[in-house]
């Protein structure tokens, strides 16, 4: 299985369990998140962050001043990039 295989079956799994399906398998999507941290974690300007993982710039400043927070598949997706970004940029270079 690719690395973007795996990153597209872990966002289903957790996107399948934010939305009731608990039989896909147990997982932890923390509730709070901090995307500022991940993101300078990774050395990135804001408008490098956003399009280099396909988050919307607007949406990305508010989630960093805590005027809105991330959704659950997007707290998930936001776990894979600070775990393992190289991943991510492979699979997101293959699609």
């Amino acid at each position: 299985m690719s690395a973007f295989e795996k990153i597209k079956a872990g966002l289903e799994d957790a996107l399948a369990f934010a939305e009731g399906d608990a039989a896909r398998g147990i997982l932890h999507v923390p509730e709070e998140i901090d995307v500022q941290a991940i993101r300078r974690s990774l050395g990135m300007m804001q408008s490098e962050f956003a399009a280099r993982y396909g988050f919307g710039l607007p949406r990305l400043r508010d989630w960093e001043q805590g005027r809105s927070r991330p959704d659950s598949a997007a707290r998930a997706y936001l776990i894979v990039i600070h775990r393992d970004h190289e991943a991510v940029d492979r699979a997101l270079r293959a699609a």
